[in-house]
């Protein structure tokens, strides 16, 4: 398992994916945060980022924060 520290901009002007430092990752997402819809983009986001699949990801700590620990399972 690896973990990510992840930093989230939610109701940003585009989905963006920035790499601050190893396993350290700043993401800006289109979408509210209001019923999971920025964290599933998170989600997709840091998926398409790393080149896995989004069921191995998951929000391990900070789901309802800025600052989220997302593992990578597997």
């Amino acid at each position: 398992m690896t973990l990510f520290k992840v930093k989230v901009r939610a109701e940003a002007r585009r989905n963006f994916v920035i790499s601050t430092a190893q396993h350290s990752f700043t993401i800006d997402v289109k979408a509210k945060p209001e019923n999971g819809r920025a964290n599933a983009a998170v989600i997709s986001l840091l998926a398409q980022h790393l080149g896995v699949e989004q069921k191995r990801l998951r929000i391990v700590r900070g789901a309802a924060s800025p600052n989220k620990l997302v593992a990578l399972m597997g």
